[in-house]
Formats: structure tokens, sequence, C-alpha cells
């Protein structure tokens, strides 16, 4: 039976009225938070922040170490560079040690009084000559002011303990010389040709381990300049 001047009984005790009483006030400490572990509940610890700063300290050094090492090999390999340049490099494709190139003359090129005869041997960077043909046995060396045909440009020689390169191989060391040869502004006052002279082998075994750059006139001795600079 339910009167209605009697309230119906509650599902459960009220609280809101009820006093809040401190859990100091009975002697009982209060409850701490259960520690976080692993495998209890899926929850993990917190982390150590002096491990943390371990780690990162340890990720520093592997950088720094591989980064050391990385310097090294680019330092080692420049320096292999370097060493090759100054001693060189290795041999050249035509089996011969690399040799010196001339193009540049201190005068006077050859000894005075001029005009003199001269043999290949002797022949100065710079001089001037008359009547000038490459594979003479001898030639005519001028005042390269006066009158002339050609003028010895470039010299390129081989080292004495060099074995003989071959004709080829003295034909293209030749052009070479030409090429790297330095001409100086009188040289566009005239018609000029580059003309070789290389070793044969038999020269090449008596010792003649040079090989000559000439510039040379077609019309003749018309030249009265130095075309060097």
């Amino acid at each position: 039976m339910n009167h209605q001047d009697v309230p119906p009984k509650p599902s459960s005790p009220p609280t809101a009225g009820l006093p809040r009483v401190p859990a100091a006030e009975y002697s009982v400490p209060p409850a701490e938070p259960p520690a976080r572990t692993e495998g209890q509940g899926g929850a993990t610890a917190a982390p150590d922040p002096d491990e943390a700063r371990k780690q990162g300290h340890r990720r520093t050094l592997w950088k720094a170490f591989f980064a050391v090492v990385l310097l090294a090999v680019i330092g080692s390999l420049v320096w292999l560079g370097l060493w090759l340049n100054s001693n060189g490099g290795p041999e050249t494709s035509d089996g011969a040690a690399r040799g010196v190139l001339e193009t540049t003359a201190t005068p006077p090129a050859t000894p005075l009084p001029l005009p003199r005869d001269a043999e290949p041997a002797s022949y100065a960077l710079g001089d001037c000559f008359t009547d000038f043909h490459p594979e003479a046995l001898k030639s005519t060396v001028v005042p390269c002011d006066t009158n002339h045909s050609a003028q010895l440009v470039a010299v390129f020689r081989y080292p004495a303990e060099a074995d003989y390169p071959g004709a080829d191989a003295l034909k293209a060391k030749a052009l070479e010389a030409c090429q790297a040869s330095k001409l100086g502004p009188a040289a566009d006052q005239f018609t000029l040709n580059y003309e070789r002279s290389f070793p044969s082998s038999t020269s090449w075994d008596s010792g003649d381990r040079r090989v000559d750059c000439y510039v040379t006139s077609p019309a003749g001795n018309n030249v009265n300049a130095s075309v060097l600079p």
C-alpha cells in the first residue's frame, strides 16, 4: 500500500545531508594512488628524466663520431688528389713519363753574337731563324728584330729515363706543345703556321728527348719581330 503522506523508500541511502569528516580525525592516513607499473592494466611507468638525458647524450656522441669519420674520409681523398697532382700523377697513356713543357723564353735565348749557326739540340726557346726548315741539321739563328722566317715558341722535354713512345705519340705531344704556346700581339701582324719537330727512334737512342713547336711564315723571311709575349 502506498499512502500519499508517506514518501516512498529511496533506492539508495541519501548522502546529501551527511556531514563530511576528514580522515585525519580518525587517525587514518589518506590513501595514496597506486604506483603505475608495466604489466598492470596496460599502464606504463613515467619516463625517468635522467635516463632520457643519457639517451640523448649517447645519440649526440654517435652523431659526432660519424661526423668525424666522414670528415676523415673526405680529408684523405683530398690529400690523395693533391699528392697525385704534385707528383705528376700516373704515367701518360702513351707509356712515357710526364715531362716538362716550356712556353716562356728568357732573353737572350741563344748566346750572342748573332747571327750564328746552331744544331737542333742547342736551339733555345725564343730563337728566330732565317730560311728555316724543321728537318735541317743546322739553322742560322738571328736577332728577332731582323728578317726571319721562323721562331721556336714551345719545347716539351721528356725525362732521360723515358722509353721511346713512338712517332704517333710524339706527333700528338708536339701538337699539344703548339696548342699551349703563348703568342704576343706581334703574331697578329703576320701570316703564320705551326710546324712540329720531334725525335726519331735513332735520335732518341742517342739522347734526343725534346719536342719542338715553331711558328713559320709561308712568305719566307718577312717577320721582323718576336711573336712571343
